[in-house]
């Protein structure tokens, strides 16, 4: 289940989403994030999804690669769901046991939650899965660089967050191969109830904190050795440009904006 996480991956493809500029598509997602949350109707959801699926299909990335993401965030919709249903208020009670209700405005807030979490993970998901962690870099970089004039470090910072969010997946690989050896030495990580299976995983924590920081020193001592100084004196094989299929991009993003906010008023 852990390797299912898609975010902080990478699918080589050669699609056009994949060679749009990265700084384009890092503020198409945040944009994309921005408006998810001022969407209040089901059609906003809809039209949204129409458009995150043609996306997928442009950038040729496998949509049940997206979709197997979404397997790790089981719990935490169904929780989210459940609190949503059982705690929200409304005046039409469809059913109810002692102190919980189920009502028509619970259920459909329950319904928008889920949805909006989903098209979080599969945006967010088709960021890191159509860009290089160098061009990501590159465009956090490059994003942060008025911020540079106040003394902010901003090139230290994008490649802080590039090699955290791609070190997500290798720690889940690690973090299941550490499970798979304490599981074939008798560790049971599937039976019980919720907290058995809590406090089973707590003897994975040492063995994975220390996987992590011999490969942060193994990181560290490579960056090291290559003479790796940060933004100083640093040139790039690759200049970041826009190009026509960048500007061919932009009026489809300006007009996604213009649909959900239409589609909220309506």
């Amino acid at each position: 289940m852990l390797t299912n996480i898609t975010i902080g991956q990478y699918y080589p493809a050669e699609s056009p989403v994949h060679s749009l500029d990265p700084r384009l598509k890092l503020v198409s997602a945040l944009t994309f994030i921005i408006l998810l949350f001022f969407i209040r109707n089901f059609w906003g959801f809809i039209f949204t999804a129409a458009c995150v699926f043609t996306v997928i299909i442009i950038s040729r990335v496998p949509p049940l690669f997206l979709l197997r993401g979404l397997r790790g965030i089981i719990f935490i919709l169904l929780f989210t769901t459940a609190l949503n249903i059982f705690f929200t208020p409304g005046d039409t009670v469809l059913l109810k046991f002692y102190f919980l209700r189920v009502t028509l405005e619970s259920l459909a807030l329950a319904g928008k939650m889920a949805i909006r979490l989903c098209l979080l993970i599969i945006g967010s998901s088709l960021l890191t899965l159509t860009t290089s962690p160098i061009e990501l870099t590159d465009a956090i970089e490059y994003l942060m660089k008025p911020l540079k004039r106040v003394g902010v470090p901003a090139h230290e910072i994008a490649m802080m967050m590039t090699i955290a969010l791609r070190f997500i997946p290798t720690l889940l690989e690690e973090t299941e191969k550490i499970m798979k050896a304490q599981s074939a030495r008798g560790a049971d990580f599937d039976t019980g109830g919720l907290i058995k299976r809590a406090r089973s995983l707590i003897p994975l924590l040492v063995p994975l904190f220390i996987s992590s920081f011999r490969r942060a020193d193994e990181l560290a001592m490579a960056m090291e050795a290559r003479c790796y100084r940060g933004d100083v004196y640093r040139t790039r094989m690759k200049v970041l440009k826009l190009t026509r299929l960048d500007l061919r991009a932009i009026p489809f993003m300006v007009l996604y904006a213009i649909g959900v906010f239409a589609l909220n008023v309506i």
